[in-house]
Order: C-alpha cells, then sequence, then structure tokens
C-alpha cells in the first residue's frame, strides 16, 4: 500500500463511522415510511420489498469493483465520490413522483453506498495495528449504531410530520459535510492495480436478481409458476458460472483462495445469515407496530428504541471484548439471541398485545445483533494476511448486503403465502410465519458461528490464514 499523505486517528474513526452512519440510517430510515410509501405511491408487499431490495442489490454487486477502483484510483478518492453520488441519488429519492423513479434512484443509491461501505472499513482497519482492530471496529459499529437507533425513529417523525419523500433529505447534509471532510482530512492510498472482474460481477448481479425476483414473486404467482422457475433457473445458471469464473479469473470478486480458511469461510456465511435476519426482521416489525397494532409512523420508532438503540451501547464493548476472548463466543451468542427475542416476539405476537409484551423480546434480540455485528466482520478480517485487507472487506461487505436482500426477499414470500397487508388479521397470519423465518436465519448463523477459529482476532490477523 503507498501511502501519499497523513491523517490523524480521530478523523479516521470520525469521518468513516459518519459515512457508515448515513449509509446504516438510509436502510432503516425507510423502514417506517413503507405502510406510508406503499399508500401513497398505492403498491402493495412485493413493490414495498423492492424499495429495499432495489438499494440493498446495486449495493452489494458494486462493492468489490469500488474496492478495486480504490486501489486503483485511490481509495480516499473513490470514497468521496461514492459519498457525493449517495448524496445526489438521495435527493432524487426525496423528489420522486412515482414508484418506478424512486426504485431507480435507490438503486443509484446503492452504487453510492457500494463506494462508501467498503472503502471506509478499509481505511478504518488500514489506520490501526492489529492488536486495536477488535477495538477501533466496535467504536465503528458503535457509532452506525446511531444510525441503526435513530433511523426508525428519524423516518416516523419525518413521514408523520412532514412527508415521506422528505426521509431522503437528511443525508444531504450529512453528505455533503462528510464527502468535502473526507477530502480534507483523511490519507490517501492505493493497492495494488488490477483488473476489473467485470464478467464475474455481471454473472453475480444477475445471478442474485433473479433469485430474489423469484423469491419476491413466488408468493403471489407461486412456486410452480413458469415466471418463477425460469427466474430460478436462471439465478442458479449464472450464479454456477459464476463460481466456475471465479476459479480462472485473473482477480476474482470473491477470491476463492481466501475462503480456503475455514475461519473466512464461516465468519462470511455467518455475515449473510445475520444480515438476512436483521433486514428481514425489520422489513417485518416496522410494518407490524403500524397495520396489526394501529401505531404512528412516530410511535413506531420510539418503540423500537429497545431494538435498535442496544448497538450504540453493546457493539463497542464487545469488540473490545473481542480483542481478549475471541469472536467465535460473542457471535454465536449473540446470534442465538437474536433468534431467541424474534422467536419471542412470534409468540407474543397474537390479538392486540400490549407493548410491555414486546419489549423484552426487542432487548434480547437487539443485545445479541449488537454483539454479532461488529464480531462478523472482525472474525473475516482476522482471518488473513494484512496484504489481503480490502479484498475481505470486500467480499465480507459483498455477502452481508446479499444476506440483506435474500432475507428481506425470503420474509416477503413467506408473508404474501400466508397473508396480505390490510386489515390486522391478514397481516399477522403472514407476518408470524415471516418473522419465525428470520429467527431460523438467525439461529443458523449462529450455528455456523461456532466454525470459526478458538484464536483472537489479533492473532489470527499476524498469522497465515489457515484456520
Amino acid at each position: 500500500m503507498i501511502t501519499t499523505t497523513h491523517a490523524s486517528p480521530r478523523w479516521t474513526i470520525g469521518l468513516t463511522s459518519i459515512a457508515f452512519f448515513m449509509v446504516t440510517l438510509d436502510a432503516l430510515v425507510v423502514t417506517t415510511a413503507l405502510p406510508a410509501i406503499g399508500h401513497d405511491l398505492k403498491v402493495g408487499v412485493q413493490t414495498l420489498d423492492w424499495t429495499v431490495n432495489a438499494y440493498a442489490l446495486t449495493y452489494a454487486s458494486g462493492i468489490v469493483t469500488a474496492a478495486a477502483l480504490g486501489d486503483r484510483l485511490g481509495r480516499r478518492r473513490v470514497f468521496c465520490t461514492g459519498l457525493a453520488l449517495f448524496t445526489a441519488a438521495s435527493a432524487a429519492c426525496a423528489l420522486a413522483p412515482t414508484a418506478g423513479l424512486l426504485l431507480a434512484a435507490r438503486a443509484v443509491q446503492g452504487l453510492g453506498a457500494a463506494a462508501v461501505m467498503p472503502l471506509s472499513l478499509t481505511i478504518l482497519t488500514a489506520a490501526f495495528p492489529p492488536e486495536r482492530r477488535g477495538a477501533i471496529v466496535g467504536i465503528w459499529g458503535g457509532v452506525a449504531g446511531l444510525g441503526v437507533a435513530s433511523g426508525p425513529v428519524i423516518g416516523g417523525a419525518i413521514t408523520q410530520g412532514v412527508d415521506w419523500h422528505w426521509i431522503f433529505w437528511v443525508n444531504v447534509p450529512i453528505g455533503v459535510t462528510a464527502a468535502l471532510l473526507s477530502r480534507a482530512r483523511l490519507a490517501e492510498s492505493r493497492g495494488p492495480r488490477v483488473r476489473l472482474d467485470l464478467p464475474g460481477l455481471v454473472l453475480l448481479s444477475g445471478g442474485a436478481v433473479a433469485l430474489v425476483w423469484a423469491l419476491v414473486r413466488s408468493g403471489a404467482a407461486g412456486w410452480g409458476s413458469a415466471e418463477v422457475l425460469i427466474a430460478l433457473a436462471a439465478g442458479g445458471a449464472l450464479l454456477a458460472g459464476f463460481v466456475r469464473w471465479e476459479r480462472r479469473a485473473e482477480t476474482p470478486i470473491l477470491p476463492p483462495a481466501l475462503f480456503e480458511s475455514r475461519t473466512f469461510s464461516a465468519a462470511n456465511a455467518t455475515a449473510f445469515l445475520m444480515t438476512a435476519a436483521i433486514m428481514g426482521a425489520a422489513f417485518l416489525v416496522t410494518q407490524y407496530f403500524q397495520i396489526a397494532l394501529g401505531d404512528s409512523p412516530l410511535q413506531t420508532g420510539l418503540r423500537l428504541l429497545p431494538w435498535t438503540a442496544t448497538p450504540l451501547l453493546v457493539s463497542p464493548a464487545a469488540g473490545a471484548l473481542s480483542d481478549r476472548i475471541g469472536t467465535r463466543p460473542l457471535m454465536a451468542s449473540g446470534l442465538a439471541l437474536q433468534a431467541t427475542g424474534l422467536g419471542w416476539f412470534v409468540l407474543q405476537a397474537t390479538g392486540q398485545p400490549s407493548y410491555g409484551k414486546l419489549v423484552l423480546p426487542l432487548i434480547v434480540a437487539g443485545v445479541g445483533i449488537s454483539m454479532a455485528l461488529p464480531t462478523v466482520s472482525a472474525a473475516a478480517l482476522g482471518a488473513v494476511q494484512p496484504a489481503d485487507l480490502g479484498k475481505a472487506s470486500g467480499a465480507n461487505t459483498t455477502l452481508q448486503r446479499f444476506g440483506g436482500a435474500f432475507g428481506v426477499a425470503i420474509v416477503t414470500a413467506v408473508f404474501t403465502a400466508n397473508g396480505r397487508l390490510g386489515l390486522p388479521a391478514a397481516f399477522q397470519a403472514g407476518f408470524r410465519p415471516a418473522l419465525a423465518v428470520a429467527a431460523g436465519l438467525s439461529l443458523a448463523g449462529a450455528a455456523i458461528a461456532l466454525l470459526v477459529s478458538r484464536r483472537r482476532t489479533a492473532l489470527m490477523a499476524t498469522q497465515p490464514a489457515t484456520a
């Protein structure tokens, strides 16, 4: 890595965390506005799914390409460009008068996020020695937790007090300020100049879009319909082609050599399932409070705080503790706690439960995800050599974002097969089995996390990745 300028550690932590805050805020600020968006644009749950997934899929698809461009053109430069693109697309979302334009703007917004997220983590981890990365990533995750905590509240307050279009305007001042300060205060660095894996990008993106589309359509069209079967077959074929291509590509998007490490593979599989569970659950629960229980958007955001505010408090401590005891205990127990909390919520979500019956499940799920969020990334990055940090960060972030898209698609398919938007009883009929599936995804992630090496992350970062 060639460093051309220097920056203080405080500026590096602050600006990369603000960028992560913004993209996290954007993912969750939308959730409490979904019923209002559906009502205003006269669309159903499948289109609402794409309001989330148009962003998630382009986000996931562009991550590794953006990281490679950062290595070639300068990580700070590409990071700032991503911030500018994200900010401009946020303004386009705010101005969108139709569902089609909103989805298009969300897709462009995802491309901006694809540059912001991985490069923020690469810039941050490269600025600190291995023995401090767990704590530093924990701080980064904790600040992002502010986005998790405030996203539903901000989205609810703006949707209720002004209009849902304005939930996207909150990104504009943050994005402009962060881009200008990053240009002035972050150190520039580059990695080796490598060829972009455009065939791999097309195969991976096409396969993911086809599979997500099939999952979303399955509830309405049926699993045996021609359109769903064709999409599943096309998605499977494209992903199989992607795997074959990656084995011979000069600069693969997901380098097969990295996945020879059991710890790296397990950490990334856990990350995929973790994000699938949390995004699927968030998609459902925010609508449950408004449609089934009749809460306002602002009330919904406030009622979710016992769930969404815990990363702000717990993630920094979890990251620091992982430097002492390793990542595996925190990953596995955290995801098991999240599964417990979500399953408990399912059991309570009958009839018109009082909020008091739902608070403890939300707290348990929140503490669980707070333990897992910083440690899955630390485990993945700790399983590779320092020279491979950029590739590892890109792979981990890519799989997390694809996990979120698949999670929302899976719970949408289960919801559509069992219930529908409208009357509370009809919504609950689909909500409970769909949230149970999200709990199952989290439990599967906890089981896979047990395959992560017992060694501490700091040690793994300085030894060959042979676990």
